[in-house]
């Protein structure tokens, strides 16, 4: 059965199912273009040089996009951890 389908099966878009996809769905841009951005600041010279990423351009981005959702697990579990045991953020 379909995400989008309610218990009947009759094609009718659930509005719930639909607004917690379309709020994901924000969600994941946004954190796609703060990591385009960030990324692009730390390791793209401000004027191009060749059309392509060179070697040195291509494993700064690599590692910068690694470390980028490592911070961004490492934050989030400690969020978690501190509203178990409720702890003001």
């Amino acid at each position: 059965m379909s995400f989008f389908m309610n218990q009947a099966g009759n094609q009718s878009v659930n509005m719930q199912n639909m607004a917690m996809a379309e709020q994901e769905l924000e969600m994941v841009s946004d954190l796609f273009n703060r990591i385009v951005s960030s990324c692009h600041q730390k390791c793209i010279p401000k004027t191009y040089i060749e059309g392509d990423l060179n070697k040195g351009e291509a494993v700064c981005i690599d590692r910068c996009v690694a470390k980028f959702f490592e911070v961004n697990k490492s934050v989030g579990t400690k969020l978690q951890q501190m509203s178990g045991a409720g702890l003001p953020m």
